[in-house]
């Protein structure tokens, strides 16, 4: 496969992603109390699908940091590695809440705050895969500094996602209030900051897609 061919179908996975983000974050806010079981499974659902399109994602974009330079071998391997473990905790984190919808198929269950693990699927929701999306912009907005094949505003704009993540790291001190800002499953963790890779991996995907990167490896 030429690089032409695997940056089209890393970029179109990226785009996915954004899409199907912002497909699914207004389903957490259409219901007060506990929503409906299709509610919750229609939103599962678009979290797996995005979980696949993210692997090929991260896929295209670590042989994009190792096309740029051998030394950036290693930001490749740990952007993917945390990718990799993001999209792992968030599958693990949609079968518990799937789990509990099942469970109680006539509703009246919030698989977000019901049920025997759903403290600690708050953790995977929260500080947890805030930790992990640091780590993975991090790696791959110094990647993109370093090795210049793609524009220098798609690793800036890594840097400060990957910032407002570790902002919400602490947040599991602040308790399960899903309706407060800043608590251990607040909107603005699990919601806000948690959509925002989405819409990066959206604009990085169309930018994959438009551009020609160059393929000749940068000398490391």
């Amino acid at each position: 496969m030429n690089e032409n061919t695997f940056q089209r179908i890393a970029g179109s996975s990226g785009i996915a992603v954004g899409l199907l983000a912002t497909s699914s974050v207004p389903l957490y806010f259409l219901y007060s109390g506990a929503p409906p079981a299709g509610n919750v499974l229609t939103r599962i659902l678009l979290n797996i699908l995005a979980g696949a399109a993210t692997l090929i994602f991260l896929a295209g974009l670590r042989q994009l940091i190792r096309n740029a330079g051998s030394d950036l071998e290693w930001l490749a391997s740990l952007a993917f590695g945390a990718g990799l473990a993001y999209v792992t905790i968030t599958l693990v984190a949609a079968s518990i809440e799937a789990g509990v919808v099942l469970e109680h198929s006539g509703g009246g269950v919030d698989p977000t705050i019901h049920g025997p693990l759903a403290h600690a699927n708050m953790l995977m929701h929260g500080s947890i895969s805030r930790l992990l999306t640091a780590i993975l912009l991090t790696a791959v907005g110094y990647a993109i500094t370093r090795g210049g094949f793609l524009p220098s505003w798609t690793g800036r704009s890594a840097y400060m996602i990957a910032a407002a993540n570790l902002v919400f790291v602490p947040s599991l001190f602040f308790g399960t209030d899903a309706s407060q800002f800043y608590s251990a499953v607040g909107w603005g963790n699990s919601a806000l900051t948690a959509a925002l890779i989405g819409y990066w991996a959206l604009a990085v995907g169309i930018v994959m897609v438009k551009r020609n990167v160059p393929s000749q490896p940068r000398q490391g």
